[in-house]
């Protein structure tokens, strides 16, 4: 992942608004996810293989749960602009009418559960910074999946977000499985994700 060095001091004159604009200009190969964290524009480059497999059956999962009028997007720009972020998370559930209006983003408390799976690059930003950027928003529910978790990877659920902190609901190693609460009610087996 490369950072765009890029002092964000509220002093400097640099704001959200120019984050914004910087991050719509940056020209990065095709596939890199391009993010504000922090008030910091990141690029990071494609997933790797084992990152889209996990992606894709959580996705296929999803569909089979979710009401018809919402939609499961993996490049759907989130902004958080109390945390300065602007993510754009491996998975969203957002309700599809959300994304009527013109643009590359929508505010972050629209999705209904985001999903996050840590490669070597992004681990700290998704453990950390992410997790307190959706709480901050309200997203429900954030659940992130980190391969990368240092002796045994890790599926952590994360809910009931509070004055900008989430309450973990369930933390299990790869071969268990979280549940999913209700609007979702389902089971996410993690012994079927690739390890790195």
């Amino acid at each position: 992942m490369t950072a765009l060095p890029v002092d964000h001091r509220p002093d400097d004159g640099f704001g959200w608004d120019d984050a914004v604009r910087l991050w719509e200009g940056t020209k990065a190969p095709e596939g890199s996810k391009v993010e504000i964290i922090e008030g910091i524009v990141t690029v990071a480059p494609p997933p790797a293989n084992a990152r889209n497999v996990t992606a894709e059956l959580v996705q296929r999962l999803l569909y089979s749960v979710i009401p018809t009028d919402w939609g499961v997007y993996q490049t759907q720009g989130l902004t958080v602009p109390t945390e300065r972020g602007l993510y754009i998370p491996d998975l969203a559930v957002v309700p599809r009418d959300v994304l009527d209006a013109p643009g590359n983003r929508v505010p972050a408390e629209a999705a209904q559960l985001v999903v996050e799976i840590t490669s070597r690059g992004n681990a700290n930003h998704d453990r950390i910074s992410k997790v307190h950027g959706y709480a901050q928003a309200e997203v429900p529910l954030y659940l992130l999946l980190d391969p990368w978790q240092s002796d045994k990877p890790t599926g952590t659920l994360f809910g009931e977000p509070r004055g900008g902190t989430y309450r973990v609901l369930d933390s299990v190693e790869y071969g268990g499985t979280i549940r999913l609460p209700e609007p979702f009610g389902v089971d996410i087996d993690t012994a079927d994700f690739p390890l790195n």
